[in-house]
C-alpha cells in the first residue's frame, strides 16, 4: 500500500501522536556546546476546545475561533526514568489560512530557539513536506519535516541571525511501539507458532 503524507497541520499532529525515538545531530557554527544526542519526544493531539488553545491564541492576539486545535510536545531524555520536565515542552495551535488547511500560522506558546510566544508560518509542499519558518527577537528559524513512513519522519532545521547561520540540525525520528501493539504482535507470533 502507498503512504500518503499528512498534507494538513491536523493531520501532521494526528499522524505525530505518540512516543517517538529521536537521534539529532546538530552543527553550530560559533563557541556553543554540541547539542547532539538521543530524546525521546511525547506528542498528543489537543482538541480545538482545550483551554490551552485559548490561552495560546490570546497572547497572539488571534480569535480562538480560527484555531483547528494543535498538539503538546515535551522531550525527555531517552534514558530518563522521571517524568518529563515541562521546561522541555511546548504547545502549538494550528491557525489555518484557508479551507484546504495547507498553509497557515502556528502559534507556539514558548519558542525552541528564544522561550518566548511566538507566531510561525507553514506550508505543506506537493511532496508532502512541512516547512515552518519562525521569526524570533533575535533569530530567524526554519524547519523541514516529512513521514518517510507511518513510523519514521525526518526534520531538519538552521537557525539564522544578523551574522549568518547560526547552526544546522539533522532529527532521525522512530515511533516507539506502545506496549499494547508490543503485546498484539506478541500474541500474533505465538499464534503463528502454533499453527506451525
Amino acid at each position: 500500500m502507498e503512504f500518503i503524507s499528512p498534507m494538513t497541520m491536523m493531520d501532521f499532529f494526528c499522524r505525530s501522536e505518540g512516543i517517538w525515538y529521536i537521534e539529532r545531530h546538530v552543527q553550530h557554527f560559533d563557541t556553543v556546546a554540541d547539542e547532539s544526542g538521543k530524546s525521546n519526544l511525547i506528542v498528543t493531539v489537543v482538541k480545538k476546545d482545550d483551554p490551552r488553545v485559548k490561552v495560546a491564541c490570546s497572547e497572539q492576539g488571534i480569535d480562538p475561533e480560527l484555531a483547528m486545535g494543535g498538539a503538546s510536545f515535551i522531550w525527555q531524555d531517552n534514558l530518563d526514568e522521571h517524568p518529563p520536565n515541562p521546561d522541555y515542552a511546548a504547545v502549538l495551535i494550528d491557525i489555518p489560512d484557508s479551507e484546504s488547511g495547507r498553509t497557515g500560522k502556528l502559534i507556539r506558546d514558548k519558542g525552541y530557539v528564544e522561550k518566548i510566544p511566538v507566531l510561525c508560518r507553514y506550508w505543506f509542499g506537493q511532496d508532502g513536506i512541512l516547512t515552518i519558518d519562525t521569526e524570533y527577537d533575535n533569530n530567524q528559524g526554519q524547519e523541514r519535516c516529512w513521514f518517510i513512513n507511518d513510523d519514521f519522519r525526518v526534520r531538519v532545521g538552521s537557525v539564522q541571525t544578523v551574522n549568518g547561520i547560526n547552526l544546522v540540525s539533522y532529527c532521525s525520528e522512530r515511533r516507539c511501539v506502545s506496549t499494547e501493539k508490543l503485546e498484539q504482535m506478541i500474541q500474533r507470533n505465538l499464534a503463528r507458532e502454533k499453527v506451525n
